[in-house]
């Protein structure tokens, strides 16, 4: 019973890492109808920027927003500067949906080149700011230390800013017009582009924050091949479409859906299929239910 229980607790933790970068992964395709794939070389680009920032002020409570400020920037500057130009320019439909997965797929070998450029076989180190031992109840260890519980609040703070910015603000009223109908915003006023821009800058600083936490809850090791932040995309992309693209609701469950069952994985079957299991759970889902647990189905056009 208590092996069962602390395997939820793993999921759970982990599924919350991967639900903020499946929110990331759904804000750029909701306002720009991309998938990202350079999100996990944004996510490792912002956390060697936390990183240097802990190393010369020893806080991780100043690197953490320092690197989702990183991360923003670097996810606007990216849409901003050579993602809307290459949009603009594309011809054709086909081009349009193909061109910016080939984009974003270059963007992040890019990326992972300058970083490897930079720091070489240097590896930067972000530790837990928290104690990561697990707690004891009795004569029993569960799964769930202060740096995991420190997760799952920052997690629950960030995704209810994000919901709330998106129910309760202008600025995501604009962001859900802009999404379901550009050019009726258009018409109505929105600046789309800008409005756009700001949904790729809040998606960069859901991933870094990913990065930063992910990092600290691993091995604490960053490197530009990190294994880690490859699982990180793959993951959070697995999480996003079995939530509903649409959705962030969606995201959330589908991350921590996902965090359970790689969970239950790794402590009752074994480690080596965890990677398989995550897309056996996707084509369960989508063969099930193609929109998502939360996404709506849609009737096909003629």
């Amino acid at each position: 019973m208590m092996k069962l229980f602390n395997t939820i607790l793993i999921g759970i933790t982990s599924g919350s890492i991967y639900s903020l970068m499946a929110i990331a992964i759904v804000l750029v395709w909701r306002s720009t109808r991309v998938i990202n794939f350079a999100q996990a070389g944004l996510a490792l680009a912002s956390s060697f920027v936390g990183f240097e920032v802990l190393t010369r002020t020893g806080s991780f409570w100043i690197a953490l927003p320092v690197a989702l400020l990183a991360g923003a920037g670097m996810s606007a500057f990216i849409e901003y500067f050579f993602l809307r130009p290459l949009l603009k320019r594309s011809g054709d439909e086909s081009q349009e949906i193909f061109l910016p997965i080939i984009a974003t797929l270059g963007l992040l070998g890019v990326i992972k080149a300058i970083l490897s450029f930079i720091y070489g076989d240097q590896n930067g180190t972000i530790s837990p700011p928290v104690s990561d031992k697990d707690f004891i109840v009795g004569a029993n260890s569960i799964s769930m230390s202060p740096m995991r519980v420190l997760i799952l609040i920052v997690v629950i703070v960030l995704v209810s800013s994000i919901t709330w910015l998106f129910q309760k603000t202008s600025i995501g009223l604009a962001l859900r017009a802009s999404s379901y109908s550009p050019e009726i915003s258009r018409l109505a006023g929105v600046r789309v582009d800008l409005i756009r821009t700001c949904g790729w800058a809040i998606s960069g600083a859901a991933g870094s924050a990913a990065g930063m936490l992910q990092t600290a809850n691993g091995s604490g090791s960053l490197s530009p091949d990190s294994l880690e932040f490859s699982l990180l995309l793959v993951f959070g992309f697995v999480a996003a479409v079995i939530g509903g693209l649409e959705s962030l609701l969606g995201a959330v469950l589908g991350g921590i859906t996902l965090g359970i069952f790689i969970s239950f994985v790794l402590m009752y079957v074994s480690g080596s299929l965890v990677f398989i299991s995550a897309f056996l759970i996707l084509l369960l889902v989508l063969y099930v239910r193609p929109q998502g647990i939360i996404g709506k189905k849609v009737g096909r056009r003629a």
